[in-house]
């Protein structure tokens, strides 16, 4: 069905026709199932902060509707040297939100935040080629490579940071990290741990303001609850599971009042190991559980065939997805010969595999509010009891399941996703250097080969070179087996249909969020100052 969706032409809507003059006001409630863990963009790495700090903040550089770089804090860029030089020229009206003029000196902070040593980034790797960041004047930038860095000028989409506010502070410690200050669309009001944040438009923005005038993001750890907020009016966006897609929203009544959108996602959902856990270590018992899984019954099962079999590191849509590459079919008896050959047989008969007087026995941990994933976890373990291995599922609030388990790698295996960046550039997460609290390899993958072909594919700047080099990681990754690649689930939302202006396309739907408008007669929310 993904690529059935990807061939179609996306339409593209002007988001107001010429001469109309669109109305300022009402809110934009939207509603996710975890909270933000912290709005200090170079710290975070979960969904939910990125989110806010992405209305909040800027990079130098953005993705527009069609996935082309364009300037964003930068008005234009030259690069020279055969790569080694990118001279950024920064736009002359651009301030922070209190009103202190964006410089180049804040660029450069920035950059000396994330290459310093005591500040835990995971985004540290976009930046270990850099051999100098310099302010060659109030508004123009020039940064120095090492050595030629293909995902170099992507990179600084990096969210940047106010100097004057953060200079000598903690960035684990300071209050900025809930009290955020950008250059972004939309200004900081209030974050009412574990409920709501509060955004406000932000009138002076350098692009225009914003018709919207405020965001409300409202956590909602119960799926089913935040669809029936949704029904009721008191959500007006949300990405909707498999199931309420396709079982639930499908009617008369709902279309009338939302809009449905169905885009490929640029992400998967996958069962990681911890590769240094004895269970996991060798990459027959890795093989032998994708021969055991059936993803396509996952896929119609869980999914109702909104998604796609993943076959590893990047998805149908990137130019470095290697087609060869094809999950094995599901076969069982092929799965049982490899765990009898690394040593795993049932000796006393109970149905469950044992090495050197211990049982395959291991818990998988996911996080609350994921139905989509603990769905494809219980039938993860039916078929895993069908080959000997016994599969417990443990699933946790998301916080402490980040806190406790993925930054202090105190799992046997995990079921998450990645958000991938449209650069196949994946460095940080399957590098064997990255592997330190903080850092995205936290399943511990070491491939000496995969390392050196990250590192080349960071210095080649031809693209058929560099697909190349993509399509043998691609292999690489996939053979070893460090997760259990599952499926790329489509991106389904809801829209009230209040809003105007909404219009996908490859990126997305909240690339033009600026321009997206409510009439003033269908305007829920201006009447009251505040939302309950």
């Amino acid at each position: 069905m993904l690529g059935v969706i990807a061939a179609m032409a996306f339409i593209f809507f002007a988001p107001f026709a010429s001469g109309d003059d669109p109305d300022y006001g009402d809110a934009l409630v939207t509603a996710h199932i975890s909270d933000c863990r912290t709005l200090v963009p170079v710290l975070a790495s979960d969904s939910a902060s990125a989110e806010i700090i992405s209305l909040v903040f800027n990079g130098l550089v953005k993705y527009d509707a069609r996935l082309n770089l364009v300037g964003d804090l930068a008005d234009s860029w030259t690069i020279s040297e055969g790569g080694l030089v990118i001279i950024f020229h920064l736009k002359k009206n651009c301030r922070w939100q209190d009103g202190r003029p964006f410089t180049a000196d804040d660029v450069v902070f920035t950059y000396e935040r994330i290459i310093d040593p005591s500040v835990p980034t995971p985004y540290k790797g976009d930046f270990e080629k850099v051999e100098s960041v310099k302010s060659l004047d109030p508004y123009t930038v020039e940064v120095r490579y090492r050595e030629a860095f293909a995902p170099g000028l992507a990179s600084w989409g990096m969210p940047v940071m106010p100097r004057h506010l953060l200079a000598g502070q903690d960035l684990l410690a300071t209050k900025f990290g809930r009290n955020p200050v950008g250059t972004g669309p939309y200004l900081f009001k209030r974050w009412r741990t574990g409920e709501r944040i509060d955004l406000v438009s932000n009138r002076d923005y350098f692009e225009h303001r914003p018709f919207i005038d405020r965001y409300i993001y409202r956590v909602i750890p119960d799926p089913s609850t935040m669809f029936l907020e949704l029904e009721t009016g008191s959500v007006d966006i949300m990405g909707l599971s498999s199931l309420q897609y396709a079982r639930l929203t499908d009617t008369a009544r709902f279309l009338k009042k939302f809009q449905r959108i169905r885009y490929p996602s640029f992400g998967y959902v996958y069962m990681g190991y911890n590769l240094d856990n004895v269970f996991f270590k060798d990459i027959r018992v890795r093989q032998a559980i994708n021969y055991a899984v059936d993803k396509n019954e996952i896929i119609d099962g869980v999914l109702f065939g909104l998604g796609t079999v993943s076959t590893g590191p990047f998805l149908r849509d990137s130019w470095a997805y290697n087609p060869v590459v094809q999950p094995p079919g599901f076969d069982p008896a092929k799965a049982g010969l490899l765990l009898t050959e690394a040593g795993w047989v049932d000796t006393d008969g109970d149905g469950w595999r044992e090495k050197n007087g211990t049982r395959f026995e291991f818990t998988v941990v996911t996080n609350q509010g994921a139905g989509e994933r603990l769905r494809a976890a219980e039938i993860i373990q039916r078929r895993l009891k069908e080959i000997g291995i016994k599969m417990h599922i443990r699933v946790v609030e998301w916080a402490v399941f980040l806190n406790e388990f993925i930054e202090k790698r105190r799992f046997e295996a995990v079921i998450l996703g990645w958000n991938l960046s449209r650069d196949p550039d994946c460095y940080d997460i399957w590098h064997s250097s990255k592997t330190k609290p903080g850092e995205f390899n936290f399943l511990g993958y070491k491939n000496a080969e995969v390392d050196a072909l990250l590192e080349a594919g960071r210095r080649t700047f031809d693209q058929e070179e560099r697909k190349k080099i993509y399509y043998r990681i691609h292999r690489l990754i996939y053979e070893d087996q460090p997760c259990l690649f599952l499926f790329a689930p489509d991106a389904l939302v809801a829209v009230d249909r209040r809003f105007e202006g909404v219009s996908p396309a490859p990126v997305g739907i909240m690339y033009n969020l600026i321009d997206w408008y409510v009439p003033r007669d269908k305007q829920r929310y201006h009447l009251r100052p505040e939302i309950s």
